[in-house]
């Protein structure tokens, strides 16, 4: 999970922030990575790959490092540039990980970006909503 995240976030996130807001990527507000649970917290059903902590979910971008520093919210955007920004960064996503779930694709899913690497019958098999 490290070094697919690390890729990700050098290769994708860090010049889409650049290119949207002319600053760094600083850090990123996240939640637990590794916790010990079922898919959705369900009762029943698979374990989540938070389980095996190959799952993160992603609340914000913290961008710049200056006293002028930016959030862009997952939950929230603000504006047209947060938006496409939010986008871009989703659609890459879709690229790096094996599972990309954010806001619009299920409840659980609707305050944050959702990534992970779990493992699949075929690398090309990705899920991305």
């Amino acid at each position: 999970m490290a070094k697919t995240l690390a890729g990700w976030l050098d290769g994708s996130v860090q010049p889409l922030a650049r290119g949207h807001f002319e600053r760094d990527l600083a850090s990123l507000r996240v939640g637990g990575g590794h916790e010990c649970r079922r898919r959705n917290r369900a009762s029943a059903g698979p374990v989540s790959e938070h389980a095996t902590g190959q799952a993160l979910d992603i609340f914000a971008f913290k961008l710049g490092s200056d006293g002028n520093a930016s959030q862009v919210v997952v939950e929230k955007p603000e504006g047209l540039a947060q938006n496409r920004f939010l986008d871009a960064i989703r659609q890459s996503a879709c690229g790096a990980f094996m599972t990309t779930l954010g806001p619009g694709s299920d409840a659980a899913h609707a305050n944050h970006l959702h990534v992970d690497i779990q493992e699949r019958r075929s690398r090309a098999s990705r899920f991305c909503q």
